[in-house]
């Protein structure tokens, strides 16, 4: 009882207990360097919003929308699968164990705010995708999530 409570998104709206997050401190693989977000105070925002019920009666962002929000999280790439806009960004790890231990920190976080990336974990590195599977490209959830996905890292 007491417990604060959280709508998440996702095709079954439902109320889940907020858990708190610490990240692993991780690299960026195209840079080596450590990742940093205290100085984007964009970045922060996002980290403090949470996902928006979307079940494909929204239109996926637009190429305007997308570089807004792009501005937001450091070192995300746009890409493109299947027709299909995407965001995607590796991460560094000095062991298997440590991508391991990260890659199960962005899942409680997807499962808490109902919206999934594709995740590979390799020894050493994982690789996070984030898209809207409902309207089948980006959406600013996607954003969210990685916004909250760089929190985890650092």
């Amino acid at each position: 009882m007491g417990l604060p409570f959280t709508r998440i998104c996702g095709s079954d709206c439902r109320l889940l207990p907020r858990n708190s997050h610490n990240g692993a401190r991780a690299t960026d693989l195209r840079d080596r360097s450590p990742i940093k977000t205290s100085n984007n105070a964009l970045m922060n925002d996002l980290t403090q919003k949470r996902c928006v019920p979307c079940e494909g009666q929204v239109s996926p962002a637009t190429a305007a929308e997308i570089a807004q929000l792009q501005q937001q999280v450091p070192n995300w790439d746009v890409i493109e699968v299947d027709g299909e806009k995407r965001i995607q960004r590796v991460f560094t790890f000095p062991n298997f164990q440590a991508a391991l231990d990260f890659t199960n920190r962005v899942g409680e976080i997807a499962e808490a705010d109902g919206h999934h990336p594709a995740l590979l974990t390799e020894w050493g590195k994982v690789t996070v995708t984030w898209w809207t599977h409902a309207i089948r490209g980006l959406h600013e959830n996607d954003f969210i999530m990685a916004a909250k996905t760089n929190a985890i890292a650092q």
